[in-house]
């Protein structure tokens, strides 16, 4: 639930005045919006929030006002209407327009965008672009730096500063998506033309990682669910971790990690994908009953079924925190379990999702299917999991061309 008021603010300005603000208050946080206002103390009426007659202007004032708190609530009503969670500072972009700010410069953008994504409690991603921007400061430290003085040239030479610096293509092309996302946000706040776009020349396209990600086959799979832990106890959450993700759907990590006792419902396990906030309902197979099973019987003191969020209600960055070590533990327990079991590819968390559409292909199941059950927005996405299946495919259609 969202309030909105006209207020006076506390501080004065220079010329004796207090300004006239907007100010909202959702889930216990509050914005305050300046209306471009101010007036002398005696002219204002704190309990009607309006101007007082003996304000010059005060008709005038006080239907601009007017205008402002309608405003203001035909925008919540709007969110409401398309059943969206605002954040304070998605209505603040509403409500102003466009983005406006003493300074346009690219840093002061990836100041906002961070601080945005923060309060919307997406940690990982506001790592990410402050990283970007970070590395974009490295290589050109001005702070004035403005979106039209990114050109072609511009990030032709920051490719070759980050390459420079040890980073690959696939590291790089993480880089200039980010960028690319803040350029296409700045053109939609009314910062920079169009015209000065430099994506449509530059392509992100060409910055192809050299490491495929190597799916895992059917017997390779295998090999995992039969790899006993009993020498090695500290690997147990990591071989359950991936085999629950194989097995349901190529489930990403922090679905995972925030998927609670609730989320199981008899024989199918429901929940909201964090990413892209579509409803899945799997049916729970045998492999994931016994991890399950496994993890019911563990103490703990919260509701969630894996022991990586250990308490309850932690902050978005105490989340991220333990994301990003629990990940790591994941991922440098996962090379461990390959090289014990046999495996010569390099194995990541990911890898089992990318193994999840890789196998059912080989098995026949349509793109268009596994494209449904990943929840992809669109079936190209699905297209790329597999291209490594396609090529395969074709490598074994050119081999029956060899007379044997």
């Amino acid at each position: 639930m969202a309030t909105i008021s006209i207020i006076k603010r506390a501080k004065r300005l220079k010329d004796g005045s207090y300004p006239i603000a907007l100010r909202v208050i959702k889930d216990r946080k509050k914005k305050i919006i300046s209306l471009g206002f101010s007036c002398l103390e005696n002219e204002w009426n704190d309990r009607k929030s309006e101007f007082k007659k003996n304000h010059e202007n005060y008709i005038q004032r006080n239907a601009i006002l007017d205008k402002f708190k309608s405003k203001a609530s035909s925008i919540i009503d709007d969110f409401k209407q398309d059943g969206l969670d605002f954040t304070l500072s998605q209505f603040e972009d509403r409500f102003r327009g466009d983005y406006k700010r003493k300074s346009t410069s690219v840093f002061d953008f990836f100041d906002y965008k961070v601080a945005s994504l923060q309060e919307e409690g997406r940690m990982g991603s506001a790592k990410a672009y402050k990283e970007t921007g970070d590395a974009i400061f490295k290589f050109c430290p001005l702070k004035d730096l403005k979106f039209q003085d990114i050109d072609y040239h511009f990030l032709d030479n920051f490719e070759s500063h980050l390459r420079s610096r040890g980073n690959i293509g696939g590291g790089i092309a993480v880089r200039m998506r980010q960028l690319r996302a803040l350029y296409n946000d700045a053109i939609s706040k009314n910062i920079v033309n169009e015209s000065y776009y430099p994506f449509k020349k530059y392509k992100v396209s060409k910055l192809k990682g050299k490491n495929l990600k190597r799916a895992l086959t059917r017997d390779e799979i295998q090999k995992i669910y039969d790899f006993d832990t009993f020498e090695y106890p500290s690997l147990i959450n990591s071989k359950n971790y991936f085999l629950f993700s194989y097995f349901t759907r190529g489930m990403n990590f922090v679905d995972m990690m925030n998927l609670t006792w609730d989320n199981i419902s008899n024989d199918s396990l429901v929940y909201i994908r964090s990413k892209t906030k579509g409803r899945f309902s799997i049916k729970i197979l045998q492999p994931v009953k016994e991890i399950l099973n496994y993890y019911s019987k563990k103490p703990s003191t919260t509701n969630y079924v894996f022991p990586i969020l250990l308490k309850e209600k932690l902050t978005p960055a105490q989340v991220q925190n333990r994301k990003s070590k629990s990940l790591k533990k994941l991922n440098k327990d996962l090379k461990q379990i390959a090289d014990l079991v046999g495996i010569d590819k390099k194995i990541t968390s990911y890898v089992a999702r990318h193994s999840f559409a890789t196998n059912l292909k080989q098995l026949g199941v349509s793109t268009d299917v596994i494209s449904e059950s990943m929840g992809h927005q669109n079936i190209n996405i699905t297209n790329a999991y597999l291209k490594e299946f396609d090529s395969n495919i074709i490598n074994d259609a050119n081999e029956k061309l060899l007379i044997t």
